[in-house]
């Protein structure tokens, strides 16, 4: 299983029981179990060159019944909302017809993996209309490429975390540091101080965030039990 940041994973994997640490090919290595079926996660990071490296070094030399790419993503419509669910469609070789997951509700659509954080609503509408996807994220193609060459089914699980309605609190650039793979607290602290108005979307983020974890958290759980 993949998420791209700890900011996506945490609420899941407290969820594993009999959790250890490991290293893999200088990639850190969460192990775990949900109802006895073994699982291993990682952190890709966010974006191409560091994904493509370590999803590389995760899937040498080894055979998984499957991988769950997990994570967050941005919706380029109106009919994707905040906190909804998205298989895409387009990436994804895993068939959920099977799972027992009636009270879980799922949107099938084609996702698109870019490379930078997109936030105005005119710029998700061109990538929509240019594209024809209903979500972007920074990963799955690259992950979909390695298990493509791995010959192992994947399953591609996002969470919708901002819409052309509901966008990012503050530029891309103040949030993530995409670059050094983290937040510059500083930054982000500087940048609401001189836009006080806009930290009561900063909070908000922030909830939002926190909901799609446990959303996340709860279907992987339903996924990896009937899968």
């Amino acid at each position: 299983m993949t998420f791209a940041l700890p900011a996506e994973s945490s609420e899941f994997l407290r969820r594993l029981g009999n959790k250890s640490r490991a290293d893999r090919n200088g990639i850190s290595v969460v192990r775990g179990t949900i109802d006895h079926r073994s699982i291993e996660v990682i952190h890709t990071g966010v974006g191409e060159n560091v994904c493509r490296q370590r999803i590389g070094k995760f899937l040498e030399n080894q055979q998984f019944d499957f991988l769950i790419s997990v994570g967050f993503a941005g919706s380029l419509n109106h009919e994707l909302q905040v906190n909804d669910l998205l298989v895409a469609k387009n990436f994804s070789t895993v068939d959920l017809k099977h799972a027992s997951l009636s009270n879980v509700s799922i949107h099938a659509a084609n996702m698109l993996t870019v490379p930078a954080l997109i936030d105005s609503g005119e710029e998700r509408e061109r990538v929509a209309r240019e594209s024809g996807a209903s979500a972007v994220d920074m990963e799955t193609e690259f992950i979909a490429r390695a298990c493509a060459v791995h010959g192992i089914p994947l399953l591609a699980l996002r969470v919708i975390t901002d819409t052309p309605t509901k966008p990012f609190p503050a530029p891309p650039s103040v949030l993530f540091d995409i670059q050094q793979q983290r937040t510059h607290i500083a930054v982000l602290a500087r940048f609401f101080l001189a836009h006080p108005r806009r930290m009561p979307g900063l909070i908000q983020f922030a909830r939002r965030i926190s909901r799609a974890r446990k959303t996340l958290s709860n279907a992987l759980v339903r996924i990896v039990r009937d899968l």
